[in-house]
């Protein structure tokens, strides 16, 4: 499974010296992991996940660019101290944060059963089609039409909550 794991991350990372990390980071994880692996599913789409979560976890890592705050600004005349300021307790972000937050599970609960499910169950738990499927006890064609109505369905009412807010 080693050429697959490279010839996974290669195609992800478009670079060989990153593709060999990676896909030995990803062998690594598959090994001290495999006693979590479900015997039931196929071993190549566990180890696909593995190794494109390992991928996916690198670029978010690489794309991080990091300033010293320590590091004064230097412009012609002088230097100056940096001064940044701390917006996660701010009260205005973290009210308009919680009125969002608390507009989407209204319109999630104004759902009916059938939609308000498959958006949880999908877009909340991050159940497979396949998982939501036997959940529910249905084809997974049925689930993918249900889950595309009920999204618009939600569109639909947090549009029209955010027009009667605006009037």
């Amino acid at each position: 499974y080693k050429k697959m794991a490279y010839n996974i991350a290669l195609r992800v990372l478009r670079n060989k010296e990153d593709a060999e990390d990676i896909s030995q980071e990803a062998l690594i994880k598959v090994f001290k992991n495999i006693g979590s692996f479900n015997m039931k599913s196929s071993f190549k789409v566990w180890l696909y996940r593995i190794v494109m979560n390992t991928c996916l976890d690198f670029k978010r890592k690489k794309n991080i660019i990091t300033y010293s705050i320590d590091k004064p600004l230097e412009n012609d005349e002088n230097e100056i101290m940096q001064d940044i300021p701390d917006n996660t307790y701010n009260p205005d972000i973290v009210i308009q944060n919680e009125l969002e937050s608390q507009m989407l599970y209204d319109s999630i609960d104004s759902l009916d059963d059938d939609f308000r499910t498959v958006i949880v169950l999908r877009d909340m738990q991050g159940l497979s089609y396949k998982d939501i499927a036997s959940v529910l006890s249905c084809n997974e064609g049925t689930v993918k039409s249900r889950l595309n109505r009920a999204r618009n369905k939600l569109k639909e009412i947090i549009t029209k909550k955010l027009l009667n807010t605006e009037s």
